[in-house]
């Protein structure tokens, strides 16, 4: 289970675990044969062992944050730090007292896995294909596995791809391998061809849309990870058109002021979304230490998401589950740049079971949902990220 501890304070999660789930069953196609397999995340990935401060284990979430107070020239909100310390204290000691945040004593000790993405640069190239005129488009929507079983041939940025099985399918795409969920559909495309998810998806709204923005900062531009997008074209996405009334809109945002105040009070309100709560992701080593200093003015050991609804109409006889403000999700955060964890059982209760999701800016798939972006496939590289690692039967066809 993803969730190993939920209290009024929020949630400890383990973001694997819930990845694996999706892998449990997986049919892997080569040549004539058809392998019956399961698939994992690689370990390494989550194996963030040490803090990156000299805090004793014991001190990291209690207090041990007291001496770069002094070095802070802004310290958080008072508020903001005591929610953040005081909750991220009670959720570690709680999950601790299950048996979990041991110390690891077989830590695999394998480098990570490359994490170099084709997939946007292919977008790129996509952009010279002819668009279709919207008055000509139709519900493009194709299937990633073929009646007989096999991986059909599929065009990726045309329209949505669907994997409409029960079963995990390693599929050669582009000449690699993925590992793609059961009951997912994405969109591999760009700003530019986003078209295909409104024409396929009209007339059955989402009722939760979470993203992801690629937001403009120093340290991305430097590396050069991946192409950052500015603040203003974000209200260019077709958000009213996606959601439904009472949606629930989920946005990430970097802990730089300008980001926030601009999904308050820009963004939201551009789409007819009212701002509901603020939450925070806390990230800790797997002894339950925050990986950056509380306190540090540079990097936080924290990101913040801002949760809104959508309403287009005042209708008072709308009934939905409030949402808590100041709530934490806490986990082990993966090693692997721009890795969230998924929010798809934290939020349950707050949609409903049946609730059709979508995330924008994705990096990864996720049962049931579905995903758009440039690098939608970014996670479930077979081999790099993902790797087989059970036989359960091999079949010749």
């Amino acid at each position: 289970m993803s969730v190993l501890f939920h209290s009024i304070r929020g949630w400890f999660v383990d973001p694997r675990s819930l990845i694996d789930r999706g892998y449990s069953r997986c049919i892997q196609w080569r040549e004539t044969q058809k392998s019956h397999v399961k698939c994992r995340f690689k370990r390494q990935c989550f194996q963030i062992l040490k803090s990156y401060y000299n805090v004793p284990a014991s001190a990291a979430v209690d207090g041990g944050n007291k001496e770069m107070l002094q070095k802070t020239e802004k310290p958080p909100k008072v508020t903001v730090r005591s929610v953040i310390l005081d909750g991220t204290r009670s959720l570690v000691d709680s999950v601790r007292s299950l048996g979990y945040l041991k110390e690891e004593t077989d830590a695999v000790k394998e480098p990570l896995p490359s994490q170099e993405c084709r997939l946007a640069a292919l977008c790129e190239m996509a952009k010279e294909l002819p668009l279709v005129d919207d008055e000509e488009q139709e519900c493009c929507s194709q299937s990633l596995v073929a009646e007989d079983g096999c991986s059909s041939h599929v065009d990726l940025f045309s329209g949505l791809t669907e994997n409409r099985t029960d079963r995990a399918a390693v599929v050669t795409l582009m000449g690699e391998e993925y590992v793609i969920p059961p009951h997912t559909a994405f969109l591999l495309s760009d700003f530019t061809r986003i078209q295909p998810l409104v024409h396929c998806e009209y007339g059955r709204m989402f009722d939760l849309v979470v993203m992801d923005p690629p937001w403009e900062n120093k340290s991305v531009k430097r590396s050069r990870r991946y192409s950052c997008l500015p603040s203003s074209q974000l209200k260019r996405l077709p958000v009213p058109l996606l959601a439904s009334p009472n949606c629930l809109v989920v946005t990430w945002v970097t802990n730089r002021p300008s980001h926030l105040r601009f999904v308050r009070d820009e963004l939201y309100p551009h789409w007819g979304v009212e701002v509901v709560a603020e939450w925070f992701w806390v990230k800790v080593t797997t002894s339950g230490q925050f990986v950056f200093p509380l306190d540090s003015p540079h990097k936080k050991p924290y990101e913040m998401l801002v949760l809104g609804r959508y309403r287009p109409s005042v209708d008072l006889s709308t009934r939905f589950v409030p949402v808590e403000d100041q709530q934490l999700i806490v986990s082990v955060p993966s090693a692997l740049h721009s890795q969230k964890p998924s929010l798809s059982e934290v939020l349950k209760p707050y949609v409903g079971a049946e609730a059709k999701c979508l995330e924008l800016f994705a990096r990864s798939l996720q049962p049931g949902w579905t995903s758009w972006g440039n690098e939608v496939l970014k996670f479930h590289i077979s081999g790099c990220v993902l790797e087989p690692w059970m036989v359960i039967k091999a079949e010749m066809q």
